[in-house]
Parts: C-alpha cells; structure tokens; sequence
C-alpha cells in the first residue's frame, strides 16, 4: 500500500516569497534535527513546510506539530494511521511510503530541499526535486556516490542549483569563492581518524559497536559514524567531492586532522592554501547552505584562539584503513563501482551494528561484492537500481 499525494492536490501553497520554504528529508535524524534548529533560529528567513522521516513517527509528530508544516510524510506505511490521526486534525496533511515521498518533490510547497536522509534512500527523491527545479541543499553524499555523473547531468539540464552541507564540502565551497576551478591544483579534504586512530591494527578485529560509536569529535547518527571509524565515509567523500566541483580525480585528496577544526583546504597552482576553519557543529555548513552562502549572525560559540593552538594534520593509514582507498578506486574505474561500494557498505554497516559481524569484516564484504558484481559501465538509473538491489542481495546472504 502506498499513502499518496500527487503534486496538483492542495498542500496549503504559500504565496508570499518572503520567507525561504524549506523540505527537510530525514527530519528526525542528526542533520535534519539540526537543520530544523537552524530554521527556528531565524524564523524571519526560513520555515520548514515539509518534513518526511523514515521509521520514528513519534518524533515526526513531535516536530510537525512544534513547526507546522504543510504536509509530513512518514516512509514506514504502517506508521501511517498514527500519523494521520495525531496531524490532519490540526491541519497538517499526511501520506507514506517511498512513492509519495518521490513525488512530494514537485509539491509547490516549497523551494529548497535539504537531503538528509542516510544512504540510496536519497537518491530518487533528489533526482524528483531536481526535475521540479528545486534548490538541493545536500547531506546526502550517498546521492552523488551512487549516480554523480547522472546527477550532474540533471543539474545541467534544469534551474536546480545544489550547495553542500557537509562540513568538509561546505569548506571546500567556502574556499572556492571567488577563485578560478582552473587555478586548483588540489582539494584536501581532512578526516578526524575517527575513534581508532592510533589503535593497533591487531586490535581492530575485536572492536565493538559501543567503541566504534564512540566518534571523539563529532555527534552523528549511527551509520555514519560507523562509516567514519572505517574511513569509507572519506571513500565517499572524495567521489562526492569529484562531481560537486568538476574536479579530475587526481586533485582529490584526504588527510587525517584528529582536530576537526580545518574542515578542509584548497591547495591552488601558485602554491598557497586557502582553509575554512571552525568549531565542529554541523549548524555552521547547514546555515551557509540555506543562507545561499551568506554568513548568517549567531550566538553560538565562537571558534576560540585556545583550540587553534594546535593542529595537526597526518597522511591516512590506508594498510590499516582500507575503506579509504575505495573512493579513488570507484573514480578510476568508473561505471556502476561506486554503486556496488555503496550497497554493500549500508548492508554490511547494519550488520555490524546488529553485533551480526565483526568491524573488519566491513571492507570484506564491500570486496567481495566488488569482484562478485556485474559491471556496466554507462549506466542508466535502471542500472543503479537493478545493481543497488543485486549488491544488498548479495551481501546478506554472505554475512556469516
């Protein structure tokens, strides 16, 4: 069962163009709750008329009837009559499942949409939004990891513009203002190292899910913290980096900051580096996104002289790490590689954080579903779900 709303049903339009109208997709997660603090903190600005969630309907409830969006949008249907029952008494519409939120996308209910969901989920969605020429603030990096070059070519083709939200594009995006593509000679996206930084190698075998949640700098979700104690999150990073800014594969590179204060840099021909800097807190990229790259005032806490005293910067250990080597891996060989990376990743992250396998058995099965998966080489978004569909298939039945 699908619970759906089609684009030409009335979701209360709003006629003024005061304010900008924001969707958030994942609003119950890490970006997308701090992405709605964002929103309240400047309620001249910005209102949130959409919000969709996957499974946890009792904060989504909580959210819409704080915020008083247009519509809400649950993926779980059989969270739908829970939903429906709390929301369209007040007002507010409702609908479930993947198809309704593909096809929210072309609701007139709203101008920006701020992808913050975890992993392939986002990827439909983003592609329905650029079609409608919304505006796509990104957290999603799953989008352009699985299908850049096809995402790319929508944006091409339409009005869409899209501005990153992570913290080390965002930084890359800042320090790129004003200057000639031309004229880069690298992008150096920096990594904390994640909580096993200095361990052992011999250790990591043993590791559990409480010490790889155990992110030193950061407060994610679960996967992508899981993804940061592996370092595939830089895997992803580097694709992601490679389509938002048109960047040749070989000017991409990652180095360990265990700091998180330079969320990272650009290295450019004449031999200077430019470098955005600032306190590890995921409100600072979410407001240049949806400020339209204007510094928005804050009274939040300032980056101070004492946490800049020390910065240390280090080349990654890939023998230890390997997860990093995937992204220039999946870049050289092109196609559907980055696809298969991805499926096998969320399937296998869950895994571990179901106690189901052990930490390094993570890049194992990423591996195999590499050698095991077919390649297209000019996919088609049939290719991707097809291969999406296949590799997660794979991947479970070799969990052992």
């Amino acid at each position: 069962m699908e619970i759906s709303l089609k684009a030409t049903d009335s979701v209360n339009e709003k006629t003024t163009t005061e304010k900008k109208r924001i969707a958030v997709l994942g609003s119950t997660g890490s970006i997308g709750t701090q992405t709605l603090d964002v929103i309240a903190e400047y309620p001249e600005r910005f209102e949130a008329t959409l919000l969709v969630a996957g499974t946890k309907v009792d904060t989504l409830i909580q959210q819409a009837l704080r915020v008083r969006p247009a519509m809400a949008i649950i993926a779980d249907e059989s969270k739908y009559w829970k939903l429906k029952d709390a929301l369209e008494p007040v007002g507010i519409k409702t609908a479930a499942g993947q198809q309704a939120i593909n096809d929210a996308m072309e609701l007139p209910c709203f101008d920006t949409v701020v992808t913050a969901t975890v992993g392939y989920s986002g990827l439909a969605p983003t592609l329905r939004a650029i079609e409608a020429g919304k505006d796509i603030a990104l957290a999603n990096k799953e989008t352009l990891v699985v299908a850049g070059e096809l995402v790319t070519a929508a944006l091409r083709g339409g009005k869409s513009r899209m501005l990153p939200v992570d913290s080390e594009h965002s930084a890359i995006y800042q320090c790129l203002v004003g200057e000639d593509p031309s004229r880069v000679r690298r992008l150096i996206i920096t990594a904390s190292g994640g909580p096993f930084r200095t361990l052992p190698a011999n250790k990591l075998e043993t590791v559990t899910v409480h010490d790889a949640l155990h992110h030193p700098n950061w407060s994610m979700g679960a996967k992508i913290t899981i993804d940061s104690a592996t370092m595939v999150n830089k895997a992803f990073e580097i694709i992601e980096a490679r389509w938002l800014f048109d960047m040749a594969p070989e000017k991409i590179t990652a180095v360990v900051h265990p700091q998180s204060i330079v969320h990272s840099m650009v290295e450019f021909v004449d031999g200077s580096v430019k470098a955005q800097l600032g306190v590890p807190d995921m409100r600072l990229p979410i407001r240049y996104a949806l400020g339209d790259a204007c510094r928005l005032a804050t009274a939040d806490s300032p980056l101070t002289l004492d946490r800049m005293t020390t910065l240390t910067f280090e080349e990654p250990d890939e023998s230890r790490f390997p997860g990093i080597t995937l992204g220039r891996y999946a870049l050289e060989k092109g196609g559907t590689t980055a696809c298969v990376i991805n499926a096998a990743n969320e399937v296998a992250v869950a895994a571990f954080l179901r106690e189901r396998i052990g930490f390094t058995d993570i890049h194992r099965l990423i591996t195999l579903a590499l050698e095991k998966m077919p390649f297209v080489a000019t996919p088609t978004l049939s290719d991707y779900i097809n291969l999406n569909s296949l590799t997660r298939k794979f991947t479970e039945e070799n969990i052992i």
